[in-house]
């Protein structure tokens, strides 16, 4: 097999939730517990720190990443969905698993997976896992793909839990509160294992602190110590600048609005892992220059270092492109907030927007620019909800614009009628981004 038929075959003839919505997300952890006998547990021959949450998980993962690698780590990081090619989820050191590995493990396996009629996610987590005892990495960053309780990488037992934040997503399969999705991501914690938790609300502290005495994990809430609020950048600086209760500054070049939040995140990550012993220790780290300058070489570089897209990404400038695969009602929080402040900023804000049908399109819709020209549009994918739905839709909000099949169809409508002074916003969904990062070498960006 080649490797365009064995990613064909993982896509369309395994369980995909990804393609099929909740008809493709197979329940339970039988699967993987025979998977991981078959294999012989390789991810017990290295350490995990296995990350969850609603929103912010995939940019911690990779802030965290990065951290360890510029600490002279070897790590392995797995995280969803891949934007351009699939290899994108599974990495050592930024590096993707290389296509010859992936046809290799699919033609080496495959009629044992067939015979446990895996699910895509099944089959390509037993890969990840087994790729990195293979290439003996140091440690693995691993993302959880939907939930947590039963998502099929927890099967491992972690040096560390991070969950990021909860808000309505996926309530088909979680449940339709707070308190519900709370219950399931927080089936990620372990006994002994500390577990950092990002944003909360007063229902959703009280289910991890809850689950903490049940399973004896030591539960660390980031919003208790937040960061300083955004401070001044000095001249170099390439992102914005922080200093976080400790003391250390620091700049990040993963911009958006939520980012301050996942930046908390990571740096309560950060501290705890050096006082595990993980990172450079010393009895008082605000007079550690070190750990000072390891941070900043880790987070001004994420991008080179581990292969992070799709986090108000931007893509060109003059005029100003930007693109973010946020695609729920706790992303849109910030994303409408940043693009109302472009919109007074700029000559005109044209956004390219398409959702999938299992998201909550009315919620998303209203909160969307109104002073914006909408170019609706979908994604390769059957779950796209049809542009011209969108359209009718977006009009009861008061939000105008025209449909296009593609979106190459519909930026390529948005950037020629763009002035050198417009902001061009790309997003609503993970496949609207993907399809546009797939296509941007033929599309002049």
């Amino acid at each position: 097999m080649t490797y365009q038929e064995v990613t064909e075959y993982l896509f369309s003839q395994t369980a995909n939730y990804e393609r099929q919505g909740a008809s493709g997300y197979k329940v339970g952890l039988d699967n993987m517990l025979a998977i991981d006998e078959h294999f012989g547990h390789p991810h017990q021959q290295y350490r995990c720190i296995h990350v969850g949450g609603t929103n912010g998980k995939g940019s911690v993962s990779h802030m965290t990443a990065a951290q360890l690698q510029v600490c002279g780590y070897k790590v392995g990081l797995y995280t969803s969905p891949h934007l351009i090619d699939f290899r994108e989820r599974i990495r050592v050191n930024g590096v993707p698993v290389s296509e010859e590995y992936v046809v290799n493990f699919v033609e080496s396996n495959r009629s044992f997976f067939e015979k446990l009629d895996l699910s895509f996610f099944e089959m390509a987590t037993a890969m990840a896992f087994q790729y990195f005892k293979e290439q003996e990495v140091d440690i693995a960053v691993i993302e959880v793909g939907l939930g947590g309780r039963l998502d099929s990488t927890n099967i491992i037992t972690p040096i560390l839990s991070i969950i990021t934040n909860i808000s309505l997503d996926h309530t088909q399969l979680l449940g339709s509160s707070l308190e519900e999705i709370a219950r399931e991501k927080a089936g990620i914690m372990k006994k002994g294992v500390p577990c950092i938790i990002g944003e909360v609300t007063p229902e959703t502290r009280a289910v991890f602190e809850a689950v903490g005495k049940e399973t004896g994990a030591s539960v660390i809430f980031a919003e208790d110590n937040p960061m300083s609020p955004l401070i001044p950048p000095k001249p170099g600086d390439k992102g914005p600048r922080y200093r976080n209760i400790w003391g250390i500054e620091f700049t990040c070049e993963v911009r958006g609005a939520c980012q301050p939040k996942n930046v908390n995140v990571f740096s309560h990550v950060m501290i705890l892992l050096m006082n595990l012993g993980y990172l450079c220790t010393c009895e008082d780290p605000r007079n550690f220059d070190n750990i000072t300058y390891e941070l900043n070489a880790a987070l001004m570089n994420v991008t080179k270092l581990t292969g992070l897209m799709g986090r108000w990404q931007t893509v060109r400038e003059r005029p100003t492109v930007i693109c973010d695969t946020g695609h729920n009602p706790g992303a849109w929080e910030y994303l409408s907030k940043q693009l109302e402040e472009e919109s007074q900023k700029c000559h005109e804000l044209r956004i390219v927007f398409g959702m999938l049908e299992d998201k909550d399109v009315y919620t998303i819709l209203q909160m969307l620019p109104k002073h914006a020209r909408y170019y609706w549009t979908k994604g390769t994918t059957k779950r796209a909800f049809p542009e011209t739905s969108l359209k009718v839709f977006g009009e009861q909000f008061g939000l105008y614009g025209e449909c296009y099949p593609t979106v190459k169809d519909a930026y390529s409508a948005a950037i020629e009628g763009a002035q050198s002074n417009d902001f061009i916003f790309v997003g609503g969904s993970t496949y609207i981004v993907a399809d546009f990062l797939k296509t941007r070498d033929n599309m002049n960006i």
